[in-house]
């Protein structure tokens, strides 16, 4: 992971601490399944998966599949640029108050 992806990450993990919700890094190794996000998160009971990426990362297709995967079975799960960490703070602040949208971008940019 490069330095700005990691940077990135330790933001919105620092975020879901100050808002009160359980996260975990997921590591992919070769006992674990590949291409699941890398912040799996519990915000007022909803399951959020968190693909995060640099300004100038793109997602594999696998994990797409993941993040698609994840939506279609009652979850909400974004990939995340920089630019899109206000969007992704006030979807996470509308899961705690129980008044999100439905049709929430997969990619948050």
């Amino acid at each position: 992971m490069a330095a700005a992806e990691k940077t990135f990450e330790n933001k919105i993990k620092k975020f879901l601490d100050d808002q009160k919700c359980w996260h975990v890094k997921f590591f992919a190794n070769g006992f674990t399944k590949k291409g699941v996000p890398d912040i799996l998160a519990s915000v007022n009971g909803y399951f959020v998966g968190i693909e995060v990426k640099s300004a100038t990362g793109h997602p594999s297709n696998l994990q797409m599949h993941h993040v698609s995967m994840i939506r279609e079975s009652g979850g909400f799960a974004f990939v995340v640029y920089p630019s899109g960490f206000e969007e992704l703070k006030k979807i996470i602040t509308d899961l705690k108050k129980d008044t999100f949208r439905e049709d929430l971008p997969m990619i948050l940019k």
